[in-house]
């Protein structure tokens, strides 16, 4: 194996071994999402690539209802390397649809595979181009490189990551060109963790069987599917005036502290909340940029800042949380 795919092994057993990077989504939340891509998974090959179908509430989802989405194939792969120098060979798991016959049954298939199941891998890789569909929850410290090797790949996917994700230059780079798009749940989401998994002093807790669990309250599903959500139209009613929307000191934009409040005639760059991203309705709104890439670095209470600030009435600046950049189209 080439040296720069061994560091990579090795950075992927650390991130299992440290216990925010190992989560294991709930069957309800899996459900309350994927039910708004049915239609988009008939006739389809979906990978599980980040998924041991031993625990995946994922592989559980779609092998009840294999039959129901018309899928045609559902492989999913098991991940061994959790520790350093040789870890065992993994296998893949395959639900094949088996149209043969008068009374066709679905085959179910394990094959062991060769390396440890790193969706890096060559093994992975090869299933990965055959796969028409990618849904899963990969690890966290490893989200800009998954969704690297899908863009590569050009791959569908609908996968969960962190909210922080939508500040990566790759990720947002990706918002931005219409490539990459929220899906329709994001906030808070409750997560089951190995026992290995630290205790923490908040969002951490062990139920009566000593299962323990976390909650993430940043949690946001990602796709390149289309949802029904991207064609409704944000109603906006509010009317501009300069004192209620102030500009910029260092980009040509105004600020929205609400999404809610976004004026419908003002015509210009508009400074709205990351919330806004899983409103957005490409053909109402055009994205400009994230404030942290467009805004000027200035001087302003004797620091330097490098992302959006603006005053208020009397004089104090006021520095929001990051924004994204919008422009309503006609």
């Amino acid at each position: 194996m080439a040296a720069s795919a061994s560091r990579g092994n090795a950075s992927l057993r650390q991130a299992r071994r440290v216990g925010d990077d190992e989560f294991y989504t709930r069957i309800e939340d899996i459900e309350r999402e994927l039910r708004h891509y049915r239609d988009q998974f008939r006739d389809k090959v979906v990978l599980l690539n980040c998924d041991d179908p031993e625990w995946s509430n994922f592989w559980r989802y779609f092998e009840l209802n294999f039959d129901f989405l018309g899928l045609k194939k559902l492989v999913a792969t098991h991940y061994t390397g959790k520790d350093s120098g040789n870890p065992p060979p993994s296998y893949k798991l395959e639900l094949v649809r088996d149209s043969a016959g008068d009374s066709p049954q679905n085959t179910l298939v394990r094959t062991e595979m060769v390396g440890d199941g790193d969706f890096r891998s060559a093994e992975c890789v090869a299933l990965l181009e055959e796969a028409d569909v990618v849904v899963t929850n990969p690890p966290f410290s490893l989200f800009r490189e998954f969704v690297a090797q899908l863009i590569e790949h050009e791959k569908k996917f609908v996968i969960i990551g962190n909210q922080n994700a939508i500040t990566y230059k790759e990720i947002w780079n990706l918002i931005e060109g219409n490539k990459m798009w929220l899906g329709m749940h994001s906030g808070d989401m409750e997560f089951r963790v190995p026992p290995s998994s630290p205790p923490r002093p908040t969002r951490y807790w062990q139920d009566k069987e000593g299962q323990k669990w976390r909650s993430m309250g940043n949690v946001t599903w990602f796709t390149n599917l289309d949802i029904p959500r991207r064609h409704e139209e944000l109603a906006i009613f509010r009317k501009y005036d300069a004192e209620t929307y102030p500009s910029y000191e260092n980009f040509d934009a105004i600020e929205v502290n609400r999404v809610a409040e976004i004026p419908a005639d003002f015509e210009g760059n508009i400074g709205v909340p990351i919330t806004f991203l899983s409103k957005h309705n490409p053909d109402q709104f055009e994205i400009v940029g994230q404030s942290r890439m467009v805004a000027q670095t200035i001087e302003a209470d004797g620091k330097t800042v490098r992302d959006l600030v603006y005053r208020k009435t009397d004089g104090s600046f006021v520095y929001p949380y990051m924004r994204v950049i919008v422009k309503r189209k006609s």
